[in-house]
Protein backbone atom coordinates (compact mmCIF):
# COMPACT_ATOMS: atom_id res chain seq x y z
CA UNK A 1 0.00 0.00 0.00
CA UNK A 2 1.23 3.88 -0.45
CA UNK A 3 1.16 6.69 1.17
CA UNK A 4 0.82 9.94 -0.75
CA UNK A 5 0.63 13.71 0.06
CA UNK A 6 -1.80 16.32 -1.52
CA UNK A 7 -0.05 19.31 -1.72
CA UNK A 8 -1.99 22.84 -3.14
CA UNK A 9 -0.54 26.60 -2.96
CA UNK A 10 -3.39 28.73 -4.22
CA UNK A 11 -1.10 30.70 -6.12
CA UNK A 12 2.72 30.38 -8.10
CA UNK A 13 4.26 32.95 -5.61
CA UNK A 14 3.03 30.95 -2.59
CA UNK A 15 5.57 28.77 -0.68
CA UNK A 16 5.04 25.39 -0.27
CA UNK A 17 7.79 24.90 1.89
CA UNK A 18 5.43 24.59 5.12
CA UNK A 19 3.20 21.57 3.76
CA UNK A 20 5.93 19.58 2.81
CA UNK A 21 8.12 19.84 5.95
CA UNK A 22 4.53 18.67 7.50
CA UNK A 23 4.46 15.51 4.87
CA UNK A 24 7.97 15.16 5.37
CA UNK A 25 7.51 14.61 9.25
CA UNK A 26 4.33 12.64 9.05
CA UNK A 27 6.80 10.51 6.84
CA UNK A 28 5.84 10.28 3.28
CA UNK A 29 8.73 9.82 0.79
CA UNK A 30 9.05 13.11 -1.44
CA UNK A 31 8.58 11.30 -4.82
CA UNK A 32 5.04 10.62 -3.33
CA UNK A 33 4.27 14.33 -2.62
CA UNK A 34 2.09 15.86 -5.10
CA UNK A 35 2.17 19.87 -5.70
CA UNK A 36 -0.19 21.64 -7.43
CA UNK A 37 0.12 25.71 -7.74
CA UNK A 38 -3.34 26.47 -9.16
CA UNK A 39 -5.58 28.28 -7.47
CA UNK A 40 -8.80 26.35 -5.84
CA UNK A 41 -11.31 29.30 -7.39
CA UNK A 42 -12.13 27.39 -10.38
CA UNK A 43 -10.68 24.08 -9.01
CA UNK A 44 -9.84 22.75 -12.17
CA UNK A 45 -6.75 20.59 -10.56
CA UNK A 46 -5.08 18.25 -13.39
CA UNK A 47 -2.21 16.80 -10.89
CA UNK A 48 -4.81 16.12 -8.36
CA UNK A 49 -7.28 14.57 -10.91
CA UNK A 50 -4.32 12.14 -12.23
CA UNK A 51 -3.89 11.37 -8.27
CA UNK A 52 -7.17 10.05 -7.56
CA UNK A 53 -6.99 7.67 -10.59
CA UNK A 54 -3.54 6.51 -9.53
CA UNK A 55 -4.93 5.56 -5.74
CA UNK A 56 -5.76 2.17 -4.89
CA UNK A 57 -7.79 0.60 -2.47
CA UNK A 58 -5.72 0.46 0.84
CA UNK A 59 -3.97 3.25 -0.38
CA UNK A 60 -3.11 6.89 2.05
CA UNK A 61 -3.90 10.50 1.22
CA UNK A 62 -2.13 12.63 3.38
CA UNK A 63 -3.33 16.58 3.27
CA UNK A 64 -2.72 19.13 5.89
CA UNK A 65 -6.19 21.09 6.37
CA UNK A 66 -9.21 19.66 5.01
CA UNK A 67 -9.38 22.81 2.29
CA UNK A 68 -6.85 21.15 0.22
CA UNK A 69 -9.55 19.00 -0.63
CA UNK A 70 -12.36 21.30 -2.45
CA UNK A 71 -13.22 25.45 -2.44
CA UNK A 72 -16.78 25.19 -1.16
CA UNK A 73 -18.79 22.95 1.75
CA UNK A 74 -19.98 21.13 -1.12
CA UNK A 75 -17.09 20.15 -3.07
CA UNK A 76 -14.87 18.70 0.30
CA UNK A 77 -18.25 16.56 1.16
CA UNK A 78 -18.09 14.80 -2.34
CA UNK A 79 -14.64 14.87 -3.01
CA UNK A 80 -14.36 12.81 0.61
CA UNK A 81 -16.94 10.53 -0.41
CA UNK A 82 -15.33 9.98 -3.48
CA UNK A 83 -12.30 9.17 -2.05
CA UNK A 84 -13.50 6.97 0.93
CA UNK A 85 -16.73 5.37 -0.26
CA UNK A 86 -15.25 4.91 -4.31
CA UNK A 87 -11.27 4.79 -4.49
CA UNK A 88 -11.59 2.82 -0.48
CA UNK A 89 -8.86 4.67 0.24
CA UNK A 90 -7.92 6.42 3.61
CA UNK A 91 -7.35 10.19 4.40
CA UNK A 92 -5.36 11.86 6.90
CA UNK A 93 -5.85 15.72 7.39
CA UNK A 94 -2.58 16.68 9.63
CA UNK A 95 -4.41 19.44 11.35
CA UNK A 96 -7.18 17.54 12.83
CA UNK A 97 -6.14 14.63 14.04
CA UNK A 98 -10.11 13.10 14.27
CA UNK A 99 -10.18 12.85 10.26
CA UNK A 100 -8.18 10.18 10.10
CA UNK A 101 -10.16 6.95 8.58
CA UNK A 102 -6.82 4.70 9.20
CA UNK A 103 -7.98 4.80 12.99
CA UNK A 104 -11.69 3.38 14.13
CA UNK A 105 -12.17 1.52 10.75
CA UNK A 106 -16.03 0.48 12.42
CA UNK A 107 -19.43 1.78 11.52
CA UNK A 108 -18.45 4.03 15.03
CA UNK A 109 -15.53 5.33 13.83
CA UNK A 110 -16.96 5.76 10.30
CA UNK A 111 -19.73 8.09 11.86
CA UNK A 112 -17.66 10.19 13.57
CA UNK A 113 -15.18 10.97 11.05
CA UNK A 114 -18.26 12.03 8.62
CA UNK A 115 -19.64 14.21 11.38
CA UNK A 116 -16.77 16.00 11.69
CA UNK A 117 -16.30 16.25 8.52
CA UNK A 118 -19.77 17.48 7.78
CA UNK A 119 -19.09 20.36 10.80
CA UNK A 120 -15.04 21.40 9.51
CA UNK A 121 -16.25 22.04 6.04
CA UNK A 122 -19.78 23.65 7.16
CA UNK A 123 -17.83 26.16 9.58
CA UNK A 124 -14.91 26.72 6.40
CA UNK A 125 -17.45 27.83 4.23
CA UNK A 126 -19.77 30.27 6.87
CA UNK A 127 -16.49 31.37 7.73
CA UNK A 128 -15.36 32.21 4.07
CA UNK A 129 -18.84 33.76 4.04
CA UNK A 130 -18.56 35.90 6.89
CA UNK A 131 -15.37 37.61 5.58
CA UNK A 132 -17.07 38.16 2.19
CA UNK A 133 -19.98 40.00 3.94
CA UNK A 134 -17.54 41.54 6.30
CA UNK A 135 -15.71 43.04 3.14
CA UNK A 136 -18.60 44.01 1.52
CA UNK A 137 -20.19 45.94 4.58
CA UNK A 138 -16.63 47.54 4.77
CA UNK A 139 -16.90 48.60 1.30
CA UNK A 140 -20.58 50.09 1.72
CA UNK A 141 -19.90 51.73 5.12
CA UNK A 142 -16.21 53.43 3.28
CA UNK A 143 -18.40 54.72 0.59
CA UNK A 144 -20.91 55.89 2.72
CA UNK A 145 -18.20 58.38 4.63
CA UNK A 146 -17.12 59.05 0.97
CA UNK A 147 -13.67 57.21 0.81
CA UNK A 148 -13.03 56.38 -2.62
CA UNK A 149 -12.42 52.47 -2.93
CA UNK A 150 -10.95 50.84 -5.89
CA UNK A 151 -7.97 52.42 -8.27
CA UNK A 152 -7.88 56.66 -8.45
CA UNK A 153 -8.60 58.39 -11.15
CA UNK A 154 -5.84 59.39 -13.54
CA UNK A 155 -5.27 63.35 -12.87
CA UNK A 156 -5.89 64.96 -16.15
CA UNK A 157 -2.60 66.80 -18.01
CA UNK A 158 -2.25 70.73 -17.79
CA UNK A 159 -3.85 71.12 -21.36
CA UNK A 160 -7.12 69.28 -20.88
CA UNK A 161 -9.20 71.82 -20.85
CA UNK A 162 -8.02 73.03 -24.40
CA UNK A 163 -8.03 69.43 -25.32
CA UNK A 164 -11.45 68.81 -24.62
CA UNK A 165 -13.02 71.97 -25.80
CA UNK A 166 -10.89 71.47 -29.53
CA UNK A 167 -12.53 67.93 -29.22
CA UNK A 168 -15.88 69.21 -28.52
CA UNK A 169 -15.96 71.92 -30.93
CA UNK A 170 -15.69 68.98 -33.54
CA UNK A 171 -11.72 70.33 -34.43
CA UNK A 172 -10.07 67.09 -32.99
CA UNK A 173 -10.99 63.22 -32.83
CA UNK A 174 -10.86 61.47 -29.81
CA UNK A 175 -7.85 59.25 -30.92
CA UNK A 176 -6.30 62.99 -31.67
CA UNK A 177 -7.33 64.03 -28.44
CA UNK A 178 -5.78 61.30 -26.83
CA UNK A 179 -2.41 61.49 -28.44
CA UNK A 180 -2.18 65.41 -27.44
CA UNK A 181 -2.81 64.21 -23.51
CA UNK A 182 -0.51 61.52 -23.71
CA UNK A 183 -2.94 58.82 -22.64
CA UNK A 184 -5.01 55.69 -23.89
CA UNK A 185 -8.07 56.84 -25.68
CA UNK A 186 -10.66 54.49 -23.23
CA UNK A 187 -8.75 57.46 -20.69
CA UNK A 188 -9.69 60.17 -22.52
CA UNK A 189 -13.44 58.66 -23.41
CA UNK A 190 -14.24 58.12 -20.14
CA UNK A 191 -12.99 61.71 -18.92
CA UNK A 192 -15.30 63.00 -22.30
CA UNK A 193 -18.47 61.09 -21.04
CA UNK A 194 -17.81 62.13 -17.18
CA UNK A 195 -17.39 65.84 -17.99
CA UNK A 196 -20.18 65.97 -20.35
CA UNK A 197 -22.45 64.20 -18.05
CA UNK A 198 -21.71 67.06 -15.66
CA UNK A 199 -22.09 69.89 -17.98
CA UNK A 200 -25.48 68.15 -18.74
CA UNK A 201 -26.24 68.06 -15.22
CA UNK A 202 -25.44 71.64 -14.51
CA UNK A 203 -27.55 73.14 -17.92
CA UNK A 204 -30.43 71.78 -16.39
CA UNK A 205 -29.69 73.08 -12.56
CA UNK A 206 -29.23 76.57 -14.76
CA UNK A 207 -32.46 75.79 -16.69
CA UNK A 208 -34.24 75.32 -13.99
CA UNK A 209 -33.25 78.80 -11.75
CA UNK A 210 -34.23 80.66 -15.13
Amino acid sequence: MNTYAYIRVSTREQNEDRQIIAMTEFGVERSKMIIEKQSGKDFERPLYCRLLKKLKPGDTLVIKSIDRLGRNYDEILEQWRILTKERKVDIVVLDMPLLDTRNGRDLTGTLIADIVLQLLSYVAQTEREFIKQRQREGIDAAKARGVHCGRHEKQRPENYDTVYLQWQNGELSGRQASELLGVAHTTFQRWAKKDRRTETLQDGRIGQNL
